[in-house]
């Protein structure tokens, strides 16, 4: 181990539970299930009948229920986490999936019921205060009435989960945390082998990207038949509950409107020819060729600061950039590592990338990390300590609206990222130090909006091209090659092993169309970091309010304060100006 990764830290997820056959665990597995029962026979079949005061008492104990059951779930999946390839932990995992879907389907008739409520006699209910506070989460609970099946057909669906997408979903996890990609005498884990991709000997970027295309492509069978048999899942699911096109659902879910989405991506595809594929260009010069092989995407240029940092020093960097900012923000992020809430070394076995799990807001969020030394681990220290900041501040709201739609969920974590970069990069010795530097948050940008949208166009394209009938391996790298060589430019060279380069992605597993969040969340935070260099007055207090705002706010009356308005379309052409503007300083460098 070397020094850098030797005081890596570990959670301690007794916080949640002792143990996964803890008598506390049995414990709260028999009251939730007692108290669904209970909750049900209280009040199945009668929420059209409660006054404003009956309602409100029935959607605090619905709340209490989601809290103790959010815990028992929180605790599972981050046991799971630490290492997917363990089948003890793969059977707990699916055990506690399994008993706490039993109980759900006890509860799924409320918000059924709550959707068949009139919408003046609900308006006229929602001028009593303890109901009123529960407003914000009955609007998105109802957004959903259009789609919204028999109360026997969402039962059905409700318990079929376990065995269909998540037990598909199960299968990629745990395929991946088995993977062992083959390099140098050793057998490599997934966080390290793509590590390779950024290593600076240009025949170890080469060796690994041929090494993980090698093993992906000899699984790629199992993959496309992963992607096939989702793919198809949601679209039967989406036509019955009539949505008109494949993310539809997920924009409803994230309280933005399908034109505002499509605004983004237009947009980011508009811009690719200032943006991916002038840096790309400009980088192949820099490398003295006209056309750069793909694994030298992420190559550190030469004047790159390839020094390892030390975890005491990633998180001194992290927390003093932090509290330049906001002391308050800081304290809020200090107490991650002054508890044991972050578990950031590599194991074999454990999840791939890194996270912020909010858990419940009777408890605490959790960060896991892969961390290396590298300055972008850095970087995603920042990030993921956004998102556990955001969680512990949206947590008064309680557990049904803590949760941030994901298009505002990025904002913090985005926002982290560039004050820790702004900091790093005011300490830069020199002029080359600088040029690597902005190269290298030029990359993440463009891995962050560019690679995401093409990621979103991808599962477009994967989404439509399914309801003509099963994809092949081979259709699908047609599809992936498509998007790939239309948003990174003319400035690349591809092998054939590339187009399998598409299965590691979880997103498109766990949380299909998910990944326009983070093109959403980074040009939001260019926007909004412009406000705050401009000196927006009271920008500090404001920004700290729209995190403990957790879900109650869309993204109009959130970003109204700093005078910004995502559905302008305008607005997506501003924050990529800025990308835009990083290479042209570049240019001069």
């Amino acid at each position: 181990m070397t020094a850098t990764t030797s005081e890596l830290p570990t959670w301690d997820l007794t916080d949640l539970y002792s143990s996964p056959a803890g008598p506390d665990l049995e414990r709260d597995l028999a009251t939730a299930a007692e108290r669904a029962t209970a909750f049900a026979a209280s009040y199945e079949g009668k929420v059209g009948s409660l006054d404003a005061a009956g309602l409100a008492a029935a959607i605090a104990a619905y709340e209490a229920l989601q809290d103790l059951i959010g815990r028992i779930g929180s605790y599972s999946g981050l046991h799971y986490a630490g290492d997917m390839a363990d089948p003890e932990r793969g059977r707990f995992s699916q055990n506690m999936q399994e008993k706490l879907t039993d109980i759900g389907t006890k509860l799924v008739f409320f918000t059924l019921e709550l959707n068949r409520l009139d919408e003046a006699a609900l308006a006229r209910m929602l001028a009593t205060p303890a109901l009123a506070h529960y407003g914000p989460w009955l609007r998105d609970v109802r957004a959903f009435r259009p789609h919204q099946l028999s109360d026997e057909l969402e039962k059905l669906l409700h318990e079929k989960y376990v065995a269909g997408r998540a037990a598909w979903c199960r299968l990629f996890d745990e395929t991946i945390a088995r993977l062992r990609y083959p390099f140098r005498g050793e057998q490599l884990t997934e966080p390290q082998i793509l590590d390779k991709l950024a290593n600076r000997d240009g025949e170890v970027r080469r060796e690994a990207a041929k090494v993980f295309g090698s093993v992906m492509g000899d699984n790629v069978a199992t993959f496309a038949l992963i992607t096939n048999t989702l793919a198809k899942d949601k679209e039967i699911e989406d036509r019955w509950r009539k949505y008109p096109r494949a993310q539809s659902s997920r924009n409803l879910a994230n309280q933005v409107e399908d034109e505002v989405v499509d605004a983004l991506a237009s947009a980011v595809r508009r811009a690719h020819p200032k943006l991916s594929h002038r840096y790309y260009s400009m980088k192949a010069r820099w490398f003295g060729v006209e056309k750069m092989p793909y694994w030298d995407r992420n190559a550190p240029l030469p004047e790159a600061d390839d020094r390892l940092v030390s975890w005491p020093e990633a998180s001194r960097i992290v927390l003093d950039a932090y509290n330049a900012f906001s002391p308050e923000l800081a304290s809020v992020g200090r107490r991650f590592f002054d508890n044991a809430w972050i578990d950031a070394a590599m194991r074999p076995g454990k999840a791939p990338g890194a996270f912020a799990h909010p858990t419940v807001p009777s408890a605490h969020p959790y960060l896991l990390l892969n961390y290396q030394g590298k300055i972008r681990d850095v970087m995603t220290l920042a990030h993921e300590l956004g998102h556990g900041v955001h969680q512990v501040l949206a947590a008064g709201q309680g557990a049904l609206m803590a949760d941030t739609p994901l298009t505002l969920a990025e904002t913090a974590s985005v926002f982290g990222e560039m004050l820790t970069f702004q900091s790093l990069l005011a300490t830069a010795p020199d002029r080359r130090a600088r040029k690597a530097m902005l190269a290298q948050k030029v990359e993440d940008m463009l891995n962050t909006v560019v690679r995401q949208i093409a990621f979103y166009e991808f599962e477009q394209r994967v989404h439509a091209a399914r309801r003509k009938g099963e994809l092949t391996p081979d259709e699908i790298g047609d599809l992936w090659m498509g998007v790939q060589t239309e948003s990174l430019g003319p400035a690349f060279l591809y092998d054939d092993e590339y187009r399998v380069y598409w299965t590691y992605i979880g997103h498109f597993i766990h949380s299909p169309f998910y990944v326009y969040a983070y093109a959403f969340g980074d040009c939001l935070v260019n926007s909004l970091y412009g406000a705050y260099k401009s000196g927006l007055p009271g920008f500090e207090a404001k920004y700290l309010n729209m995190l403990r705002a957790g879900g109650v706010n869309r993204h109009k009356e959130l970003l109204a304060p700093f005078g910004l308005d995502a559905s302008d379309p305008a607005f997506w052409d501003r924050g990529l100006d800025v990308v835009s503007g990083l290479i042209d300083e570049l240019e001069t460098l």
